[in-house]
Order: structure tokens, then C-alpha cells, then sequence
């Protein structure tokens, strides 16, 4: 089954557009975690056992693992997510981006050695770099596009043949970049603008959405600025508000994150 495929069955099948973040921050987790040799795939574990119904795909941030040394939990995270919930997509945010044969060696991280269904990637030095992604024909490449950070303004805003760099990225993706169809493109909540003239450029394209929880996006109008005519088409991401939610009176972390999760999937689905 292909990323997209797999994508879509998820959307059907948990009637959801969240996407759960896994980024484990040893000072926020809880204390139980904090000093076991295996606390990272243990909290990690027990948060995609308590939201996999809700979710249309997990998505772990490498570099919170790689920090602390914690790759091979991250191995095991993956296998896990792939054995107990198969249907979920797993994508690998590494933002990779390199010359053709590097960028091989980091598409074999993320496709044989973590079995990612899709990774997001730079497009900072074009399509060869890119490229060597597409070998795996079933996999996903998702690709920066307008992301969430302030500071993303200083180049994607950049004109480029009379229109801003990140939307000349957007048609290069759409146009050329998506050789087997398993693309995808990171565009911020935050912009709910700049994602509606995404959304317009790329038709229906999957749009990995960051942005919402902590970062403080607006769900209804980033639902209405991205969604597609279908009212699906996006992954969007909480990560932190869903792994470290307050618990109330007498709540674990397990079902404080369920709680969060499935408020912000049902303030998702009421948008579309």
C-alpha cells in the first residue's frame, strides 16, 4: 500500500485530519519515564496506544531522539507502531536535505532503517536532492513549503518570477517533483492565508499542517483555508498539547492526552 493510500484509508477509517507529533522531552515527561533505560519508547508507546483511533498518522521528530542518544527507542517505536497499528501512517520529520547521494543515505534512515512512510525534506537545493527519495515509489516525500516559524518569512517570501519563493516551491512540487504521486507539502496553521493560496496551487495534495495546540493556529481557519473540496487533505499536527496535557483530578497522562486528542479532533471535524 502506498503513503497515499494508506493516508486516505486512515482519514476514512478515524474519520480524522490529526496528526500526533511525538517529540519526547525527558524534562516534561512524567516521572516514571524519567530514569528507565527505556522511558522514551515506554511514554511513546503508551501515547500512540491511547490516541491510534483518533489519528490519521504519528509523526516523530527525529532530533528529539537523536539528542539523547535515543535512536534505537525510536527504532523500536516504529516497529511497534507498525505491528499494533499497521493502518496508521508513520512519518518520519527529519527535514533532510542534501546532494543526491547523501540524500540516499537519509532516505534509507528513514524508509528501511525506521520503515517511515513518508519523511519531510528540504527543498532548499532542488530536485536532485530530492530525487533519490522518489527510488522508493511507495513512500511519501513531504516537502517544506511555508512553515509555521516566523522567521520561515525571511527566504520563503523571497519573489521569485513575480510571486513568493514558497508558492514557486508549491508548483515545482505539483508540476515536476511528484513523479509517483506520494508527495505532500508542509505549509504552517499559522498562515492560514498563505495555506489557502497553497491549497488553490497544488489541487488535492496532502498538506502536513503544523501549528495548531502550542503554537496557538486557529483550527477552524486553518480547516477552511486547507481542506479540500472532499474536506480532507491535511495532516494536522499537534504534538506537545497532546503529549504533556494537564492532567485533571485524578487523570493519567494517558487519558489527559486521549482527552486532548479527541477535543481537537472533533474541533477538526466540526471546521470541515
Amino acid at each position: 500500500m502506498t503513503f497515499i493510500n494508506k493516508l486516505e484509508a486512515a482519514w476514512a477509517a478515524n474519520d480524522s485530519l490529526l496528526c500526533v507529533g511525538l517529540d519526547p522531552d525527558m524534562a516534561r515527561l512524567p516521572a516514571q519515564f524519567q530514569a528507565a533505560p527505556d522511558g522514551i519508547y515506554r511514554f511513546c508507546t503508551d501515547i500512540i496506544d491511547a490516541t491510534a483511533d483518533l489519528a490519521c498518522a504519528f509523526k516523530p521528530q527525529i532530533a528529539y531522539f537523536a539528542a539523547l542518544g535515543a535512536e534505537q527507542q525510536l527504532e523500536r517505536i516504529c516497529a511497534y507502531l507498525r505491528d499494533k497499528h499497521p493502518h496508521i501512517p508513520l512519518i518520519l520529520d527529519s527535514k533532510r536535505g542534501d546532494i543526491g547521494a547523501t540524500a540516499k543515505q537519509y532516505a534509507r534512515e528513514a524508509y528501511d532503517r525506521y520503515g517511515a512512510d513518508a519523511v519531510t525534506v528540504s527543498p532548499y537545493m532542488g530536485g536532485d536532492s530530492v530525487e533519490p527519495y522518489m527510488e522508493w515509489t511507495d513512500r511519501g516525500v513531504i516537502v517544506l513549503c511555508r512553515t509555521s516559524n516566523p522567521g520561515g518569512s525571511d527566504l520563503q517570501f523571497l519573489e521569485v518570477n513575480g510571486r513568493p519563493l514558497y508558492q514557486h516551491v508549491a508548483q515545482l512540487v505539483a508540476d515536476k517533483w511528484n513523479s509517483n504521486g506520494q508527495c505532500a507539502l508542509v505549509v504552517g496553521a499559522t498562515f492560514p492565508e498563505e495555506l489557502a493560496q497553497v491549497r488553490a496551487i497544488v489541487g488535492e495534495m496532502p498538506l502536513l499542517v503544523p501549528g495548531i495546540g502550542a503554537q496557538g493556529g486557529d483550527i477552524v481557519a486553518t480547516v477552511t483555508a486547507g481542506k479540500t473540496t472532499a474536506g480532507k487533505g491535511m495532516m494536522i499536527n499537534s504534538s506537545r498539547a497532546i503529549l504533556y496535557a494537564t492532567p485533571q483530578a485524578g487523570e493519567d497522562f494517558t487519558a489527559a492526552a486521549r482527552r486532548v486528542a479527541l477535543e481537537t479532533r472533533d474541533a477538526i471535524n466540526a471546521a470541515r
